[in-house]
């Protein structure tokens, strides 16, 4: 199948099918710099290529929503000057990259505990989500000190602040105050690198998602790779529980 022919036909199936929501877990970036003999620096920043192409690819599909697993809970646990590095990464991004993602109507938000982190980051941060607010196109939604665990003792916390009474407790009570309130939940669940785990990645969220399993590591992860994931898709049958 042309390439030209491949893309009209995932754009299609996106609209045939109602997706509405893709989540990634982006890994593999240190593995795909290893095998090169590179830093992992090198293999961070290939990266964040791939999410700009992967990003552009949703909005020429029709993907309304992208939700990508950029730095989780544990990944504090690595060395202190790959953390170090992660931080300036997301900060010379958004800083670089804002007003291009702007001018593509981009909306950007983030989940995850944001409080922990620098002053710096913390404005560039809201710096962003102010700027691109009012957008139209796809929403970038971005895990960063992210953890699903977490996520749901928050909101946990946030019921019991409020002094709902646990006969009140629902699940629809539960969404409403995770920090993807406003979203819907994926229907898509795409990990790169090969690894079959969800690393305490949206678990409440991903209950009925589709699951899509890559060995390419994610600085490989390009539009081609996108459309593969989609036709993949398309072949399931979702039952929800039925």
């Amino acid at each position: 199948m042309k390439t030209l022919d491949k893309y009209a036909r995932t754009s299609e199936i996106v609209k045939e099918t109602g997706l509405k929501h893709i989540a990634v877990i982006m890994d593999g970036n240190r593995r795909w710099a290893k095998e090169r003999n590179l830093p992992s620096a090198m293999g961070h920043k290939k990266g964040v290529d791939s999410l700009k192409a992967t990003l552009r690819a949703c909005n020429d599909f029709g993907i309304k929503y992208l939700t990508v697993y950029a730095f989780s809970t544990e990944n504090w646990n690595r060395k202190k000057e790959e953390v170090d590095f992660l931080m300036e990464l997301l900060a010379i991004t958004l800083t670089n990259e804002l007003a291009e993602m702007h001018a593509e109507g981009v909306v950007i938000s983030f989940i995850g505990d944001t409080l922990k982190l620098s002053d710096k980051l913390q404005k560039i941060l809201q710096n962003s989500v102010e700027t691109t607010k009012n957008n139209k196109g796809v929403h970038l939604q971005i895990a960063f000190n992210y953890g699903a665990r977490d996520e749901i003792v928050h909101a946990v916390k946030s019921i019991v602040a409020k002094g709902v009474k646990p006969e009140d407790v629902t699940e629809d009570l539960i969404s409403e105050n995770l920090y993807t309130k406003c979203i819907p939940d994926p229907d898509l669940l795409i990990r790169t690198g090969g690894e079959q785990r969800i690393s305490n990645y949206l678990l409440w969220q991903i209950a009925y998602s589709e699951i899509y399993v890559t060995k390419q590591f994610w600085p490989e992860f390009d539009k081609n790779s996108l459309a593969d994931a989609i036709e993949e898709f398309h072949n399931r049958q979702r039952r929800f529980g039925k």
